[in-house]
Formats: C-alpha cells, structure tokens, sequence
C-alpha cells in the first residue's frame, strides 16, 4: 500500500496516477479506470498533483463525499462504462497529511469482463496502461481480449468453409500409430479416419449435419497453406543460436513447404531438437533401458504449453529458440488466469481445449494445472535458475525461459512423469530480512515464476518509489545475479527504469 503521508516519494508510473479533482470528478479518469482493468491494475488518487519535480503532494478536497457518489453512479452505468469491476473496499476517502483524499484501486479484470471499455463502444473506448499513460487499444487487442472473453474454447469453431482435403493424411497417420503403441487396443483404434478425427474433435458437425473441420484439426493436422487462410498470422519458428556472426545455426519454419508446418509435426520435430543433447544415463527398469527423464517431460510440457495456449489469430507466431543453454519459448496471447495461479497448480483455463486433449491422447501434457508446477519442480531440484515467465503487451505475448546447464545425471535418470508408472515408450519422436522492508522477512520467492517475481518487485517499487538490486535481491529472497537479469529485462520492456550507476543504481517505476 501506498504511505499516503508521503506522497512526495512518489511519481506517476504504469501504476499509480493522480488527478487534482478540484473542479469535480475528472474525465479522464474513465481512460485511466478502463486502461488499469485491461492491462495490469492500478491505483487512482483524487486530490493529489504533481510538482515541477514529477513528485506528488495531497490537495484537501472540499467535498470527496460528492466525488465518490459521482464515481459510484457513473461506474454502474452501462452507458459509461461496460463493467463495474470494483467493491466498496476499492474506493476509499483517507487523510493524507492533513489533507482528505480518495483513493481508488483498480484490479485486472477478470478475462471474461474485457476488454473494459468506455461509452458503448470497445473500439473506440478501450484503453491499456503503459510507462507513458494510457492509450486507445488496437483493433488486434480488442480482438484477442473479446475471443479470451468467451466461454467456449477458439479451437472448437467448426470450419464450415473447409472440408477434410485440409488435412496432411500422412500427419493423421502418424498420430494414430502413435497413439496405438501408447494406448493399445484403445476403442477408437479400429474407426475409420473421418469417424477417430470426429472423436478427437478434429471435426465437427454444422448445422446442416455435414462434418467440417474444427480450428484445432485444422492446426493440429492441416496444411501450412490451408491453416493461413482461417488463421492469416500462423506462424512456426524454432531456431538453433549459437556465438558468432550466423543468426542461426539450425531452423525449422512452417513455411518451408517441405513438410507439413502443422502444430503435430512440428511439435515432435522440435522436441527432437530440444532434447538431442541431453546426456541420458544408462539405467534399467524391468529389464527395459529408460531413455526418458524427468527434464525430457519436463520439455515436452513446457513446448506443450506454448503451443495449446497460443492465440493463433496473434500477431508474431509461436517463437522456439535453442542456445547452448537457454531454451526461450514465446508465444502470442496473454495470461487467462493469474499468473501466480498458474504457477501454484490446480487452477486450469486453457484456450484451447480440443488441442490439450489432442496432445493428451499420446501422453503429452497435463489437464489439471500440473504442468507448469512440474517444470519448476524439475528445474529445482537440478539446481538451475528459476523458469522465467513474462508476459508483455502491445501485442499479447508469453514468453517462457528455461535455462539448461550441464545436466545433473542422478535427477536426470529419474523416469518422466504422465506414464502410468511403465517405462516411457520411445516412440522416436531461509531468505534473510529483507531491508526497507518494515521488519518484515524477504519473501523467498526462488520457486516463483518470473513473472511473480516481477509482481512482487512492481509491488515494492509501488510502495517504496526506489531501491537498489542488492535491497530487491534480498526481498526476492534470491541470489543478485539472478535479480539483475529480472532487472535487466523489465527496463527492456519498460516497466522500470534506472538511476544513477554502479553501487549507485537504484530502480523506479517507469513514470
């Protein structure tokens, strides 16, 4: 919370901003409700301006009383505003050196109350938060926030434009072989083509009872050429990185034309590539040698993720890239959950149903919410830095980045998870206190996300204006080289920003 006796710290940033309201409430708070619900949350405070210096100070309002029962009244007209996203303990009249102000705390709107826009209309009346203030959402925005808002998954639309001469025979024909060694003797493995993909929900049926193909089959089985016309900005790319001056020393794109460049093939083509320098220790189960890890599912997951989670209509396509060690896998959409929610586990909100369920019908990926907790788990007990994950805007993007040392041979040897306790078929495919922080112990947040991270430094600089790498490492309860490296990326994406150098550099919110 904001120390609202002295707002002098303080400055206008990505999440706080303040208005003088003395000649009632003003206009533009409307721009500044609608940007903080669709971007990150935020805090409005009546009654306070900025100095020459960009510092803030507290201006006695005559009469906040009738400025909050003017918010309150706009705030529930849907003519105003599309939603009403706040409770009573979200605006507050307080003191602040002598001075009544009103305060106003903003969360992030749930996915399914955004996009939150002004006046009736979403393309012109909505608004996201940046270092710089707020500004009027793209239509692409718009566009991603009303398809996350909708409660059945993208990947069910039945295509009917499209019939089953969309679809790679040959990418079929490997998943059933696939899953027939996995799941032998499955009831599904004596149907004919069009009944399994109607199963799987690769098609579906319209409304005139002829079967289509679903917008999962068709990423998940089509042709590059047929997938662009339904998604114009599908695009699959995974490079191999190395030093020097070649941008890349291997890579893999969907436009090639020399193989399919749907999601399926594409999918066991990279993981090929991730893992082919895992040293895999010799170890017998049963007689059998398991050539499967703990990190190679722990791969799988990850590569998973990024393909089941992705917003197809995004700009920029799904990004895989492989440095001697670093893994960085980027794709386009944001978060439908919080993140912390995503990290902890048991909390699942896919966006795309039918393909989870693809992937999991030869045993690759989670359903209940245990796939990222399992690749943190992974990570920690090898040793490595912590997963990071980001998600940025302008536009929706995830990026996840998982760096890979030299492997820890006992942690490698352990057996992946998701195979029902059988070998895996290889199918060939104490924070010390921190300071300045009140007496309160560091959070130990080694385990957490990079974006939680993130959170947990947004959150501090919200309420302590500055500090220095070495204060937030110890309120991270992490290391100071790995508190650098978060740093260092949240400049690049301007959320904070530096002052001073060397043993002098402390960081703030972006104003």
């Amino acid at each position: 919370m904001i120390d609202l006796n002295h707002l002098e710290k303080y400055r206008e940033n990505n999440r706080i901003e303040a208005k003088k309201a003395l000649g009632g409430l003003p206009k533009s708070i409307w721009e500044t409700y609608s940007a903080f619900a669709n971007t990150l949350g935020g805090i409005i405070l009546l009654g306070v301006e900025e100095n020459h210096d960009k510092s803030l100070h507290p201006i006695d309002l005559p009469n906040p009383e009738l400025l909050v029962k003017e918010f309150w009244d706009t705030v529930n007209n849907p003519k105003k505003v599309s939603v009403n996203i706040l409770s009573d303990k979200d605006v507050k009249i307080v003191e602040a050196n002598g001075c009544r102000i009103i305060t106003i705390t903003i969360p992030r709107a749930e996915r399914y109350d955004k996009p939150v826009f002004l006046d009736g209309n979403p393309l012109s009346g909505s608004y996201r938060r940046n270092g710089e203030g707020d500004y009027k959402c793209t239509r692409e925005e718009i566009s991603a926030m009303f398809r996350d808002s909708a409660a059945k998954s993208q990947d069910l639309l039945v295509l009917e434009n499209m019939d089953t001469t969309v679809f790679d025979t040959d990418s079929i024909r490997r998943y059933r072989n696939r899953m027939s060694s996995l799941r032998p003797g499955h009831v599904w493995e004596e149907l004919d083509d069009c009944d399994f993909l109607y199963k799987l929900g690769a098609l579906g049926r319209s409304d005139d009872g002829k079967l289509h193909p679903t917008a999962a089959g068709l990423l998940m089985f089509g042709h590059e050429y047929e997938i662009v016309r339904e998604f114009p900005n599908y695009f699959l790319d995974y490079r191999e990185e190395g030093e020097g001056n070649e941008r890349w020393n291997d890579r893999i794109v969907s436009t090639s034309g020399d193989w399919s460049g749907n999601l399926y093939d594409f999918y066991f083509r990279v993981y090929q590539k991730l893992v082919e320098n895992l040293k895999i220790p010799f170890k017998l189960e049963g007689g059998v040698r398991i050539d499967d890890t703990a990190i190679h599912g722990a791969i799988r997951e990850a590569l998973a993720n990024c393909l089941v989670n992705a917003d197809y209509h995004g700009s920029r396509g799904v990004v895989i890239i492989k440095k001697e060690q670093k893994i960085t896998m980027a794709n386009p959409g944001g978060f439908r959950i919080d993140i912390a929610d995503a990290k902890s586990g048991g909390v699942s909100d896919p966006r795309n149903t039918a393909l989870i369920k693809m992937f999991n019908l030869i045993n690759i990926g989670e359903r209940a919410g245990s796939g990222i907790p399992n690749i943190y788990r992974v990570w920690d007990r090898n040793g490595w830095n912590c997963p990071e994950i980001t998600e940025s805007f302008e536009p929706d993007r995830i990026t996840i980045v998982l760096e890979t040392p030299a492997v820890n041979t006992e942690e490698n040897a352990e057996p992946a998870r998701n195979t029902g306790g059988k070998p895996a078929v290889n199918t060939g495919d104490n924070a010390s206190p921190a300071k300045n922080t009140g007496g309160k112990p560091a959070v130990n947040t080694e385990r957490m996300s990079g974006a939680c991270q993130r959170e947990v430094i947004i959150e501090y600089l919200t309420d302590n204006v500055s500090a220095s790498p070495a204060v937030l490492a110890e309120v991270l309860g992490i290391k100071s080289s790995r508190t650098r490296d978060i740093l260092r990326v949240m400049r690049e994406e301007g959320i904070i920003e530096a002052q001073g150098s060397g043993r002098n550099r402390i960081y703030r919110l972006r104003s």
